[in-house]
C-alpha cells in the first residue's frame, strides 16, 4: 500500500512516500524536496549477533553521481568505491542521534542506507536523509525509541531560515544542524561567523521548533503503516552477583578515582577489575563479562556521585576550571608553521604547510567539482592513548574531528585574493585524555600564525560536559575522557573573543533545557577566553613573513593584449618558461600572471623571462635584437620575444644602402633604437641611430 505525506518548511514542501519501492527492506521511505530525492532503507538481521556488548548499527549515506547528471571521474567510472569526506560526515551525522534510541539489549545487526537519487543542487539531501532514516526505522519492526528529525538553521538578513537553500547558505552567518525528538534536542553541529552565545541559543531552539512537523508526519506514518515491533528478550541481571561486585569493587574504585594521572588510574582500574573478576569467577563460572559490566556500571555511578554529591572531579579541578596549558611554536625548523598545544594530558602537535594553486584539494560531488584551498587533517595514532594497534586510514572519527577543527578556523582565514597559498594543516594527536579536537583547533591557530598566515583573529576551543540527575545539574569545563564517557553531554564550542565559529553537541539525556544550555555556553566562553589568553602569551599575531622554505608566489599585471604572446602558440612559450625556470606560471584573461616557485631563484628567473616577453617597446631605448625577416624595403628585427619592428632601408646606415642584405641578413644580431611606436602598435627602429652605442649606455 503506497502512502504519501507532505509538510511545508520555509515555504518548501517535503514529501514522504512509502510502500512503492524497496519493499523487502524492514522499512523504506522516499523523501523529496523540490527535485532532490533520497531513498532510505532500514534492515535488521533475524538473528542476534552473539558475544557482543555494543549496538551493531551501520549508517551509510551515499550520493550517486547520476543524481547530479554526472559520470564518476575515477578510472572505473563507478560510484561504489570508498565514500567521500562529505558522505562520511553525513553518515556520522545521521548515526549520532539514532544510536542512543535503540534498546540497551538490542544486538541485531542493523543497517540504514540513505541513497541520493536526484538533486536539484539547491535543496540539500542531508536533512532529508536524517528524516528518512528515522521514518524507515519507525515503520519497521526494528525496536526504536523515535522519532527524531533534523533541520538546518541559517540566518539571512537577521531572520532565521529552516533548511536554507545553497544560495541562502552563502548569505547566512549561521550554518547549524539541529536534531531532536519531541522532548528536546539530541544533537547540534555547525558553524558560524562570530555569532554571540545568545543568538546561537535562539538558533538552536528555533531549529527544535522547526522539526516538530517532521515528527508529526512520522507519527502519522507509523500509525497507518507501521509494523509491530519485534520483541527483544529482557536481559535478567544476576542481582546477587551485582551486590557482590559492588561490595568488593566500591573500596577499590574509591582508590582508583583518587588518582589524577590517567595512565596510573587506568592501570589501577585494570588491577581492581581483575581482582574482582578473579575473586568471583570461581563461584560464578561463565559470567566474566557480566562481572565486568557490573564493575563498569559501579564506576559510572561512583564518578557521577562524586561530581553531583561531593562536588569533586577526578583530577580535583573546580567545575569551571581549565587544565594547565602549555603552548610552543616554531618547533620544527623546516616546517612552514608548527605548534605544540598541551592541555593537561591532551597534546596536539599541529603542522602547517603552504602550497601553491596546484596543491588544492579536488573534491567531486553531485554538485560538481570544488577546489579546496584550506585542508585540515586530524590523525589519532594508537600511542596517543598507550595502545598498540595496526595503523590504518582515517576513520569516521578522524574525518569528523578534522572537519570540526576546519570549520572552527575557516572564518578567520584570509581570502584567497589576499593570501594565494594553499594551506594544509595536520593535527597529530600525541596524547589524549579528552577533547583532542579542541586541542587541534588551538594548535591549528598557533601553527597558522607561526607560518605567517594573516588570520583575522585567534581561535580557541573547549569541550563542555554535563552530569544531571533529577534536580542536580553540574556543567563541567574542559572534560576528561572519563567525564565524557560517564557524563550526559559532550558540547564542543570554538570561537574568538568576539563570538562562536563552530560547535558540536551530543546529548545522552532526554531533555536539555534552555537554562542549562545558556550556562554551558557562558561557561564555555569563560574557558575559551582563558585559553586565548594563554595562546596570546606565546604568539599574539601572525608572523610578518612566511617561512623561507615556503613556496614563493608572485603576481604581475600585464596588458590583456599580451596574454596570447605570453602563452604562445599552443602554450609553447609559457611551457618553456616553466621548464627553464622551474616555476609554475598561470595567467588569466585579465592579464594577472601568477608565478609559483619553490624558491626565490626560480621566482626571479621566471619573472625576468615573463617581463622580457611582455615588455613594451620604449621610444629612444636601445635593444639588442635579431633579424627575423628581410624585405626589399628593410629588415624586421625582433627586439624581445614576440615583438619585432621594422628597420627601414634608410635607417640601416649613415650612407646610402642599395640592398638590405649588404648590411643585414636573417639571423644577425643587431643593436637598434626605437624611433616610434605607432597607435597601431607598429614599431619603427633604426640601426643608424644606434651605431657607436651599447644597450648599457641607453
Amino acid at each position: 500500500m503506497v502512502k504519501n505525506y507532505s509538510i511545508e518548511i520555509s515555504g518548501r514542501n517535503i514529501h514522504v512516500e512509502t510502500g512503492r519501492i524497496a519493499k523487502q527492506a524492514n522499512g523504506s521511505v522516499v523523501v523529496t524536496s523540490g527535485e532532490t530525492v533520497v531513498l532510505v532503507t532500514a534492515v535488521a538481521t533475524d538473528d542476534v549477533r552473539e558475544g557482543i556488548d555494543f549496538l551493531p548499527l551501520t549508517v551509510e549515506y551515499q550520493e550517486m553521481s547520476y543524481a547530479g547528471g554526472q559520470i564518476p571521474g575515477n578510472f572505473f567510472r563507478r560510484d561504489m568505491g570508498r565514500p567521500g569526506e562529505k558522505e562520511t560526515l553525513i553518515s556520522r551525522l545521521i548515526d549520532r542521534p539514532l544510536r542512543p534510541l535503540f534498546p540497551d539489549n538490542y544486538h541485531y545487526e542493523t543497517q540504514v542506507i540513505a541513497t541520493v537519487l536526484s538533486t536539484d543542487k539547491e535543496n540539500e539531501a542531508d536533512m532529508l536523509a536524517m528524516l528518512g532514516a528515522s521514518a524507515a526505522l519507525e515503520i519497521s519492526d526494528i525496536p526504536f525509541l523515535g522519532p527524531i528529525a533534523g533541520v538546518k538553521v541559517g540566518r539571512v538578513d537577521g531572520e532565521f531560515v529552516a533548511n536554507p537553500t545553497i544560495t541562502q547558505q552563502e548569505e547566512s552567518d549561521i550554518n547549524l544542524i539541529v536534531a531532536g525528538n519531541r522532548d528536546g534536542i539530541v544533537m547540534v553541529e555547525g558553524g558560524s561567523r562570530f555569532v554571540s552565545e545568545s543568538d546561537m541559543i535562539d538558533a538552536i531552539f528555533y531549529g527544535h521548533q522547526a522539526i516538530q512537523p517532521m515528527l508529526d508526519i512520522q507519527e502519522s506514518l507509523k500509525k497507518e503503516v507501521g509494523k509491530p515491533k519485534r520483541s527483544i528478550p529482557d536481559e535478567v541481571a544476576d542481582a546477587s552477583l551485582k551486590v557482590k561486585v559492588e561490595e568488593m569493587g566500591e573500596p577499590l574504585l574509591k582508590e582508583v578515582l583518587s588518582i589524577a594521572d590517567k595512565m596510573d588510574r587506568q592501570a589501577k582500574r585494570r588491577d581492581a577489575q581483575n581482582q574482582v573478576v578473579d575473586a568471583l569467577l570461581e563461584e560464578h563460572e561463565g559470567q566474566k563479562s557480566e562481572i565486568k559490566d557490573f564493575f563498569h556500571s559501579l564506576e559510572k555511578k561512583m564518578v557521577r556521585s562524586m561530581i553531583l554529591d561531593e562536588g569533586k572531579r577526578i583530577d580535583g579541578r573546580a567545575f569551571n576550571e581549565v587544565r594547565p596549558i602549555e603552548c610552543l611554536v616554531g618547533l620544527l625548523p623546516r616546517i612552514h608553521g608548527s605548534a605544540l598545544f598541551t592541555r593537561g594530558e591532551t597534546q596536539a602537535m599541529v603542522l602547517t604547510t603552504l602550497g601553491t594553486e596546484r596543491d588544492r584539494q579536488r573534491i567531486e560531488s553531485i554538485f560538481g567539482e570544488e577546489l579546496r584551498a584550506f585542508i585540515l587533517h586530524y590523525n589519532f595514532p594508537p600511542y596517543s592513548v598507550g595502545e598498540a594497534k595496526r595503523l590504518g586510514g582515517p576513520g569516521r572519527r578522524e574525518i569528523g574531528h578534522g572537519a570540526l577543527a576546519r570549520r572552527a578556523l575557516l572564518p578567520v582565514l584570509p581570502s584567497e585574493e589576499d593570501f594565494q597559498y594553499c594551506i594544509r594543516v595536520v593535527s597529530e594527536i600525541l596524547e589524549s585524555n579528552g577533547s583532542s579536537s579542541m586541542a587541534s583547533v588551538c594548535g591549528g591557530c598557533l601553527s597558522l600564525m607561526d607560518a605567517g598566515v594573516p588570520i583575522k583573529d585567534l581561535v580557541a576551543g573547549v569541550a563542555m560536559g554535563l552530569v544531571a540527575e533529577g534536580d542536580k545539574v553540574v556543567v563541567l569545563t574542559d572534560i576528561l575522557g572519563d567525564e565524557d564517557h560517564y557524563g550526559d553531554m559532550d558540547f564542543k564550542v570554538t570561537g574568538t573573543s568576539e563570538g562562536i565559529t563552530a560547535l558540536q553537541m551530543d546529548i545522552k539525556i532526554e531533555r536539555l533545557t534552555r537554562e542549562i544550555m545558556e550556562q554551558a555556553l557562558e561557561q564555555a566562553k569563560e574557558g575559551r577566553l582563558h585559553i586565548l589568553g594563554c595562546m596570546k602569551e606565546t604568539i599574539a599575531q601572525p608572523r610578518n613573513e612566511v617561512s623561507e622554505y615556503a613556496p614563493i608566489i608572485t603576481n604581475v599585471k600585464i596588458s590583456p593584449e599580451k596574454v596570447r604572446v605570453l602563452i604562445g602558440p599552443g602554450g609553447k612559450t609559457i611551457r618553456e618558461i616553466c621548464n627553464v625556470s622551474g616555476a609554475r606560471i598561470d595567467v588569466d584573461d585579465e592579464g594577472v600572471v601568477t608565478i609559483s616557485s619553490p624558491d626565490k631563484e626560480c621566482s626571479d628567473a621566471a619573472m625576468k623571462m615573463v617581463k622580457e616577453i611582455v615588455q613594451e617597446a620604449e621610444v629612444g631605448k636601445l635593444y639588442q635584437g635579431k633579424v627575423v625577416k628581410i624585405m626589399d624595403f628593410g629588415a624586421f628585427v625582433e627586439i624581445f620575444p614576440g615583438t619585432d619592428g621594422l628597420v627601414h632601408i634608410s635607417q640601416l646606415a649613415p650612407e646610402r644602402v642599395n640592398k638590405v642584405t649588404d648590411v643585414l641578413n636573417e639571423g644577425d644580431e643587431v643593436l637598434v633604437k626605437v624611433l616610434e611606436v605607432g597607435k597601431d602598435g607598429r614599431i619603427r627602429l633604426s640601426r643608424k641611430a644606434a651605431l657607436g652605442e651599447t644597450p648599457d649606455e641607453s
